[in-house]
């Protein structure tokens, strides 16, 4: 199934179920998570079923199970990342954020799968739960508050096989050992980018991060494949469209238009 056809079966699930989203007392937000549960499919078997496919099935595999339900609920609940921004007035700002606290993943409570997938998949995704995908400056804010923070594992043979991705999945969680909490560095960042990145070119994807325990990224900002390429490396984080700016809500693309904000957390 064609993955635009995946995306207009399934977004009646989600029509609506973002406007709405709930903030604990320990400041992380709680996204609704769909209704429909009718169908379930694991992380392993998702990555049975998927072993043999091309990006595009893989991707469209993906949209169906996630729209579907087969997420467990801790992915729903977005992690605060809180920064301080002078603008260039000189005025101090307290900004902050939500993230979810992994990558794009698929499967249960007990057994589920980081899935790598294109920026077309992530993108859908994103949309339907009110949320973009980071730009470098908040993968660099989330990478200095996050709770567990895993050295990058590189893989160098079948990069772009589905075999590669299941297995990098569980090396990062060998490496996480249980530990819960907002994680990074496990992954390269599918990312917004400033529209000279591209360099004129619009069928590109932007990856940056896979920061070192030093805090260095080993990807800079990169736009050299095309955007149906996806490898084992490659994770997409979501970002709520709300944000909060001294107190009071916005929503992202205000801060953008805003000539002393824009620059706080977009390239």
């Amino acid at each position: 199934m064609e993955i635009m056809s995946l995306s207009r079966t399934h977004s009646k699930i989600f029509i609506g179920l973002a406007t709405f989203f709930f903030v604990s007392c320990s400041g992380s937000l709680k996204l609704p998570k769909p209704a429909d549960t009718s169908t379930s499919i694991t992380g392993s078997e998702f990555y049975k079923q998927a072993v043999s496919y091309n990006w595009k099935e893989r991707d469209s595999l993906f949209l169906e199970s996630f729209q579907k339900g087969s997420v467990p609920d801790f992915f729903y609940r977005f992690e605060r990342i809180s920064i301080s921004y002078q603008d260039s007035t000189g005025e101090k700002h307290q900004i902050q954020f939500y993230c979810s606290p992994d990558y794009l993943l698929i499967g249960t409570a007990e057994d589920w799968a980081r899935v790598p997938v294109t920026p077309m998949a992530a993108e859908i995704i994103a949309r339907q739960l009110n949320c973009i995908l980071p730009t470098p400056k908040m993968v660099d804010h989330i990478y200095r508050q996050a709770k567990v923070k895993l050295e990058p594992v590189p893989m160098y043979a079948y990069r772009d096989s589905t075999i590669t991705m299941w297995q990098h999945h569980l090396i990062i969680e060998g490496q996480r050992k249980n530990r819960q909490g907002l994680i990074a560095g496990i992954k390269k960042d599918l990312v917004q980018a400033p529209e000279q990145a591209y360099k004129g070119k619009t069928d590109r994807v932007a990856i940056y991060g896979w920061h070192r325990l030093n805090g260095s990224p080993i990807q800079p900002l990169y736009t050299g494949h095309i955007n149906w390429y996806v490898d084992y490396s490659h994770g997409a984080r979501l970002i709520y469209k709300r944000i909060r700016v001294d107190g009071k809500w916005m929503d992202v693309d205000e801060l953008k238009r805003n000539p002393l904000l824009k620059n706080a957390l977009i390239d």
